[in-house]
């Protein structure tokens, strides 16, 4: 029987840099085929050129047998291939059925047929089971989970015979996830082969029929069932155990304590809290959502303005609601939201590291461009950042990669004090586990951090103590033999 897409020696070279390297899939007729591997591991541009978005270097894209031309997306519309982005393509103020037909609407005597196009409109939305949608209402005033059933209504209005859903699941809640799964099983129902790019494994194993993994541009592992278990997936994907992920515990604590914070208050959200953090110590907090974890850096850095409290940098008092003072005295702050509040996608590699530190380039009144380059680019190799080209958009980079350059942003400036709010959210398994080394690295040379994560896991492998919050306040800390997640767990839902 013809697979509905076979895609064969798949190869796509850059100027520096190999994206894919003799990649290949091979996705059945109404099959989940989960599609997973690190940041950077080519999935993306693998999709990019089964769709026609991106022309390859060599290899072929077939679809029910027939070969497809080369970057040609339109010919990839005609012959069935429809793409769900992580990032949904639809248009806010248009209906949800103008959207549905956008680009091939449903004419008669020469006019838009807007009667037909709602009845066609409602059929659609009932094959996948969401009748609650009204094929009239504005597409930005559904929710999330809405529109993403409304993308998939979309590629059944185009005939889809292969359907991919990059990241599909990003936004949507727990209930939400199962509502698209049972979407997609109707489409599968129907022969639509589906391609589904996913870094939580256990959706991979809940949705999927079989699993291709790609490392390095390269497929490593194909055919495999979705009962494989997460740790051998992840052994293909970093090319190593899941025993490896997190780095040795350092011994480099030091004796004199970096930050300092008394009472620190903004209420509701945080309530008298008091930490310390030592010169290589790292530090995580722990909480439930909305336990107030993220607003504490945000308060430290300055960001926002306590109400009481004090917070000090190797015995310096910064003012309350100054990040500029905070950032003088070496205090770093990476955001969880890295790509809308710590990266300008638009800048260069350069530019995202040097900005925090744009006065150590000034000559006269103009700035150093070469020190500037050659600064950045120091520190991006010192991180393992891919590519390290100081010229590159950052907006090119995968989510480690990123993550990365904002850390080199606070190794130039110097700082003492490294706030990281959930420093891999976003990121795949073998970008994890750089990060995971690049932080310990950071504490090995003397820098004091303080990390939130909501993964437990990640708070007892990597940090020294970890503090619990709940409500705004620290409710425990916990190290040594009393740190585990269970613990963790036990003390946040506590009443």
């Amino acid at each position: 029987m013809t697979p509905v897409l076979e895609v064969r020696g798949l190869t796509k070279h850059y100027p520096g840099a190999n994206a894919l390297e003799d990649a290949g899939l091979v996705v059945e007729a109404g099959q989940v085929h989960c599609l997973v591997g690190q940041n950077g591991a080519g999935k993306s541009t693998l999709i990019k050129c089964v769709s026609g978005a991106v022309r390859p270097t060599s290899g072929t894209v077939e679809v029910d047998g027939e070969p497809l031309p080369p970057g040609d997306p339109v010919a990839a519309f005609r012959a069935g291939i429809a793409t769900i982005y992580q990032e949904l393509d639809l248009v806010a103020d248009l209906t949800v059925t103008e959207n549905l037909f956008l680009g091939h609407e449903l004419h008669r005597v020469g006019f838009i047929d807007r009667r037909a196009s709602a009845a066609a409109a409602r059929e659609l939305l009932g094959r996948l089971g969401h009748d609650e949608i009204r094929p009239g209402a504005l597409v930005g005033e559904l929710r999330p989970a809405q529109q993403q059933i409304v993308s998939l209504a979309r590629a059944l209005s185009r005939r889809a015979r292969v359907l991919i859903m990059d990241e599909p699941s990003a936004v949507l809640d727990d209930q939400e996830v199962e509502a698209m799964f049972r979407a997609i099983r109707r489409l599968t129902a129907e022969g639509v082969g589906i391609v589904y790019i996913s870094h939580r494994l256990d959706e991979v194993a809940t949705v999927g029929d079989t699993i291709t993994v790609l490392k390095d541009g390269r497929t490593v592992a194909s055919a495999l069932p979705a009962t494989t278990p997460a740790a051998e997936l992840i052994a293909h994907m970093i090319g190593r155990d899941l025993g490896d992920l997190f780095p040795d515990t350092g011994s480099s604590v030091g004796e004199s304590v970096a930050l300092r914070v008394r009472g620190l208050t903004r209420r509701p959200v945080v309530d008298g809290v008091d930490l310390d953090v030592h010169a290589g110590e790292i530090v995580g907090i722990g909480g439930l959502v909305g336990a107030g974890r993220t607003e504490l850096l945000r308060l430290i850095q300055g960001l926002d303005r306590a109400e009481a409290g004090t917070v000090e940098v190797d015995g310096v008092v910064i003012r309350p609601g100054r990040p500029d003072l905070s950032v003088r005295a070496g205090v770093g702050f990476t955001p969880e939201e890295r790509k809308s509040q710590g990266l300008w996608p638009g800048w260069s590699l350069t530019r995202n590291v040097s900005v925090a530190a744009l006065g150590r380039f000034r000559r006269a009144f103009l700035l150093d461009r070469r020190s500037e380059r050659d600064d950045a680019r120091t520190h991006l190799r010192s991180l393992a950042t891919t590519p390290d080209d100081p010229d590159r958009l950052v907006a090119e980079l995968s989510g480690g990669n990123q993550q990365k350059v904002v850390l080199a942003r606070w190794l130039l400036r110097d700082c003492k004090v490294l706030l990281l709010d959930e420093p891999t959210r976003g990121v795949d398994v073998g970008a994890k586990a750089e990060i995971y080394r690049v932080i310990r690295t950071l504490a090995d040379g003397g820098l004091a951090l303080l990390l939130v994560s909501s993964e437990l896991n990640e708070l007892v492998g990597l940090c020294d103590r970890v503090l619990v919050v709940r409500e705004g306040r620290v409710v425990a800390e916990l190290a040594g033999d009393e740190l585990s997640e269970e613990k963790i767990l036990e003390e946040a839902l506590a009443r």
